[in-house]
């Protein structure tokens, strides 16, 4: 997959789209990568002498993987209609800094998918070194007027 195809699948955009390729899409999981560019936005200040990928940047990465392969599979919707917000985030582990350059694998697997939620666990590779891990609880809201509750 291209640029294009991903963006067709996810509603962000650049400088916030953290999906370069979907490897694999199955209702059991997601595999798919994104190389971490050393013009990326946040490495300007994240550290400007020891550039790091910020962790939170890891968790949004795992979760649009998650999604975007979701939406391949036409489980969730499309990007036209769908939008996708955290309402979760648990059991985060960060293992590894992850540099400008390097190129993640997020393996997620699919705990609950439904209509107006998705529950996903994923592990954060760069090569075979885990990166990151966690789980996190996504809302869906349609973008034809019906809203997702917030959660509460």
């Amino acid at each position: 997959m291209d640029n294009t195809e991903i963006a067709a699948l996810l509603p962000h955009r650049e400088p916030f789209l953290f999906v370069n390729e979907i490897l694999k899409a199955d209702k059991e999981g997601i595999s798919a990568r994104y190389v971490f560019t050393e013009d990326a936005f946040f490495f300007r200040g994240h550290f400007p002498q020891y550039p790091v990928v910020p962790g939170v940047i890891l968790i949004e990465t795992m979760a649009q993987s998650g999604g975007a392969g979701l939406c391949k599979l036409g489980m969730v919707g499309t990007e036209s209609d769908t939008l996708f917000f955290l309402a979760a985030v648990d059991k985060v582990k960060f293992r590894r800094q992850v540099r400008p350059g390097e190129t993640v694998r997020s393996e997620i697997v699919n705990l609950r998918v439904s209509t107006s939620s998705i529950k996903q666990a994923g592990k954060a590779y760069v090569g075979d070194e885990l990166a990151a891990e966690a789980e996190w609880l996504c809302l869906i809201r349609r973008n034809n007027g019906t809203k997702t509750p917030d959660p509460q």
